[in-house]
């Protein structure tokens, strides 16, 4: 290769780093805007590398309404000096980012937090999300449900195991905790939060009503859910125009 080659790559990675760093900080401010933060805790990070093992993450104990591009850390996770950097993450972020980013390289994007109506959903013995709506239909038979919560996710084991319970899917309801979301994208990603809290709320007033749920048939269920698959596009679409609202309201997350 060039070095003008190799000059056009480096670049174009640099470009790109930037681009990313500017999306997850959007999504950091779109959290306290739909009421998704809680005090300086949760994490969101972002794959940098082909392989998936280097990767954006919020620093330690910046509340999400200030968090901005430039603030994110470059985390490794084969960096086994990680927690002695004079910068180092929390800890239970490290863990359990570290752990899903070594061992799933399809999770570009992994967002996890305690949005209210999810983390109710998440407390009950049956944490399932019925179909029982076009919303709720799209996480019909594509969600992990974890209930092997025993404390914060502190150590390299718990993280690993959090990584083996969700498998191939790419949505995990953390049972007496909150909520994990990854994909290919941050907007996809994004998105997918952005209606699984939805779904939540749905099935939370649902039962409140403290009458019986009327729940799809297995045929309308599933064909709602690939309805959903094949909204890509949307997710985009959605992600820009909330980016679009923060360019208004407040730009410094791009800085």
């Amino acid at each position: 290769m060039s070095i003008v080659a190799q000059l056009g790559t480096a670049t174009a990675a640099l470009v790109d780093e930037w681009s990313l760093r500017v999306d997850l900080a959007a999504v950091f401010r779109i959290a306290v805007h739909l009421d998704w933060h809680e005090a300086v805790a949760n994490h969101f990070s972002v794959s940098i590398s082909p392989d998936g093992r280097r990767f954006l993450m919020n620093p330690k104990w910046v509340h999400f309404s200030n968090i901005k591009a430039s603030d994110l850390l470059v985390i490794d996770a084969d960096d086994e000096t990680t927690l002695q950097r004079a910068d180092a993450p929390d800890l239970t972020a490290w863990c359990l980012h570290g752990a899903i980013h070594r061992q799933a390289p399809r999770a570009r994007c992994i967002l996890h937090l305690h949005p209210p109506y999810a983390t109710a959903m998440a407390a009950l013995a049956d944490p399932e999300i019925k179909p029982i709506d076009q919303n709720t239909a799209r996480f019909y038979n594509r969600v992990a449900y974890d209930f092997g919560y025993e404390g914060m996710a502190s150590s390299f084991e718990e993280g690993a195991r959090i990584c083996n319970v969700l498998g191939n899917k790419n949505i995990m309801m953390m049972g007496n905790h909150g909520v994990l979301v990854l994909g290919e994208s941050i907007a996809e990603t994004y998105d997918s939060l952005y209606y699984l809290e939805r779904a939540c709320k749905t099935l939370v007033l649902a039962y409140s009503t403290g009458r019986p749920l009327k729940i799809l048939n297995p045929d309308a269920a599933e064909n709602t859910a690939m309805g959903w698959e094949g909204f890509a596009e949307a997710s985009q679409a959605h992600f820009r125009e909330m980016k679009r609202i923060l360019d208004r309201t407040e730009p410094s997350y791009a800085e």
